[in-house]
């Protein structure tokens, strides 16, 4: 693992990078509330066959942060990206993964851009429609999102940042699995939450989101129209689904395969949301004969 700082439009963006530098490359695409290291344990089983990208995305870890909300419009995190693939893999379309909020800018990416996108891997993560829809719905998934208006009211930051993190711990877990945090990757990811403005960018994507969620038991009845035709992801995909997520419900992702016509799906049934650090090995495998499935002379 090669630790590397690009500036993008004259702005610091930090990025891990595993592999050879003349392999096709794969970018990798964090949630929240995570940063680079977050892929940690797949990049290097990924390595063999791609030259693996995961930046702090703006707002995170080492990469640039600024204090307004509306700089975290999808506008602005999409064009981050085509600036870093400008710079490592000019006029190439790659293969993007995403996780989480990871997953909404590889989507965004794969959507505006699709001549960048070669395929698309997502890993418990959701499509903006389908999701939309769900939080919409006033069930469970809106009631599973109540997180979403916290994060968005004034001062959150300081209450998650509270009494060394314990709040943003707390939010992590959210009754799933965290026996892969060891002391020294939660020391880690507390030294990547306490440098100056992080945690303000870091919940700035949720307030700069225009997602609307419902209080639960009463839906939202006008939401805009979701077009198919405009939001399609035209290139190959795979969704790769921890069934335990308590975050993401599968109502999330009903109805992806009208935006997704290229669509595969896999289930990981002893994973939640923290699929990556909790099944790295399987999620490698299933990534790796997908991908030679799709294209198998590539590699």
């Amino acid at each position: 693992m090669i630790s590397h700082f690009a500036r993008l439009d004259g702005r610091r963006f930090h990025y891990l990078e595993w592999g050879r530098a003349d392999a096709p490359v794969m970018l990798l695409l964090h949630g929240f509330p995570e940063y680079s290291g977050a892929w940690a344990e797949l990049a290097p089983l990924l390595a063999a066959h791609y030259r693996v990208i995961a930046p702090d995305q703006r707002g995170y870890g080492q990469s640039w942060a600024p204090p307004e909300v509306a700089a975290y419009g999808a506008s602005q995190l999409v064009e981050d990206m085509c600036a870093l693939l400008d710079r490592l893999a000019p006029g190439q379309a790659v293969t993007v993964m995403g996780h989480d909020w990871g997953a909404a800018v590889a989507y965004a990416l794969a959507i505006r851009h699709p001549d960048r996108v070669a395929r698309l891997i997502v890993a418990n993560g959701v499509h903006p429609a389908p999701f939309q829809r769900a939080l919409a719905a006033g069930g469970a998934q809106s009631a599973a999102s109540q997180y979403i208006e916290a994060l968005r009211a004034p001062g959150s930051e300081d209450r998650l940042a509270a009494d060394d993190f314990a709040g943003l711990m707390r939010l992590f877990s959210a009754h799933m699995d965290l026996s892969w945090m060891t002391p020294p990757k939660r020391a880690a990811y507390k030294a990547e939450w306490a440098r100056p403005g992080r945690l303000r960018g870091m919940v700035n994507w949720y307030r700069a989101s225009p997602l609307r969620v419902a209080e639960p038991g009463q839906p939202i009845t006008d939401l805009p129209a979701m077009p198919a035709d405009k939001l399609r992801v035209a290139m190959p995909h795979l969704l790769i689904w921890g069934d335990g997520d308590t975050a993401l419900l599968p109502e999330s992702i009903e109805g992806l395969e009208d935006y997704a016509p290229r669509l595969t799906v896999r289930h990981i049934p002893d994973a939640d949301h923290w699929i990556c650090h909790q099944q790295p090995r399987k999620l490698a495998a299933l990534i790796h004969d997908w991908i030679a499935h799709e294209a198998p002379t590539e590699y």
